[in-house]
C-alpha cells in the first residue's frame, strides 16, 4: 500500500517542485528543485502561517499560558483537517512503539505534532523555546515550570517536523532535557531529508524513527501519482545524485541566471549574492561586471 504521506505532502503544497529552469533559492546559498515546509500537513500554507503566528505570540507571553493558547488552536484544527488528523494517528502508531515517558517538542514547528501526540497518548508534553526555557504540562494539561515537573530520570521521544542534519538537537532540545535530568531517549520526525541526521541521532543516543525519507523512491512515486512532471523528476533525480553538481550544471547552462537574480533584488538577489561570496557558483555563470 502506498504511504499516503507522499500524496498529503503534495496536497497541501508541503512538497513543492520547481518549473523547469526555475530552481528555488535554499537558505544556505545553493540551489535546489523542491521545497519542503513539513508543517503544511497542518491543513494548507495559511492555517500553518495562522498557527506559527499564535504560537509566536505565545511564546513571547506567558509561558504557563502557552499550551493552552495553542492547543486551543491544535483541537480546532484536528476536527476540521482530516489530512492533519490522519498524520497525527499515523504519528501515535509510530510513537507506541517506543517507550517513554512524555514527549518534547522544540520552537516552533514540532509542536505541530508533538502537542497533539502527546495529548492524545495521554502523555505529558515538554515545551523547549528557543532560549532553552522550558515549560511541562502534564497529562491532564495543567503546565507547570519544567524544573518542577519532577522529570530527572524520565525518557522522552522527541517529535520534531523535518530532520536534516538535527543541529536543533545538538545545540538545544538534547542540553535542554538533560538539564531537568531527563534523556531524550527516541526522536520521531514526519520527514528525514536524508542528509545525515538520522545518524547523528543515533550517535547522541536518540534514535530517529521517521514517516517518511527524502529519496528517490518518494519522487517516483509522486510522479506515477501524476503529481510531478518527467521533467520535475529528471531534475529532482539529478539533484539528490549529486547537490552540487546539479547547481553547477543549472548556472553553466543558464549563464544569465545569477545576475538576473541579482537586478531582482530583495531575497533573490541576497541568496544570489550569498552564492557568488561563498564560492558555490562556477566562474562562467558570474555576473559579468
Amino acid at each position: 500500500m502506498e504511504n499516503p504521506i507522499i500524496s498529503w505532502l503534495f496536497e497541501t503544497d508541503a512538497v513543492r517542485v520547481c518549473p523547469e529552469g526555475q530552481p528555488f533559492w535554499y537558505t544556505s546559498g545553493k540551489l535546489g528543485p523542491f521545497y519542503i515546509n513539513t508543517q503544511f500537513l497542518y491543513g494548507s500554507e495559511a492555517a500553518a502561517n495562522a498557527l506559527l503566528a499564535v504560537i509566536e505570540q505565545a511564546c513571547a507571553g506567558d509561558k504557563l499560558a502557552f499550551y493552552d493558547t495553542v492547543y486551543a488552536h491544535i483541537e480546532a484544527q484536528l476536527a476540521s483537517c482530516p489530512i492533519y488528523a490522519q498524520l497525527i494517528d499515523l504519528l501515535c502508531e509510530a510513537a507506541q512503539k517506543l517507550s517513554f515517558d512524555f514527549v518534547s517538542g522544540g520552537e516552533r514547528r514540532d509542536f505541530f505534532f508533538s502537542m497533539p501526540v502527546a495529548r492524545k497518548l495521554g502523555k505529558g508534553h515538554l515545551s523547549i523555546f528557543k532560549d532553552l526555557s522550558s515549560v511541562y504540562t502534564d497529562e491532564t494539561g495543567k503546565s507547570m515550570p519544567s524544573d518542577q515537573a519532577g522529570l530527572a530520570g524520565k525518557r522522552s521521544v522527541h517529535i520534531a517536523d523535518l530532520i536534516t542534519v538535527a543541529s536543533s538537537y545538538v545545540r538545544a532540545w538534547i542540553p535542554a532535557v538533560e538539564s531537568l535530568g531527563a534523556k531524550i531517549a527516541y526522536s520521531l520526525a514526519v520527514v528525514d531529508r536524508d542528509q545525515g541526521g538520522s545518524q547523528i541521532l543515533a550517535d547522541a543516543g536518540c534514535p530517529l524513527t521517521t514517516l517518511v525519507v527524502i529519496k528517490p523512491e518518494l519522487f517516483e512515486t509522486a510522479h506515477a501519482m501524476g503529481r510531478i512532471t518527467d521533467a520535475q523528476l529528471a531534475l529532482i533525480l539529478a539533484f539528490i545524485a549529486d547537490p552540487d553538481k546539479f547547481m553547477t550544471d543549472f548556472l553553466l547552462a543558464h549563464p544569465d541566471f545569477l545576475a538576473n537574480e541579482i537586478a531582482k533584488g530583495g531575497k533573490s538577489a541576497q541568496r544570489a549574492q550569498l552564492c557568488i561570496d561563498s564560492g558555490f557558483a562556477p566562474q562562467a555563470a558570474l555576473p559579468r561586471t
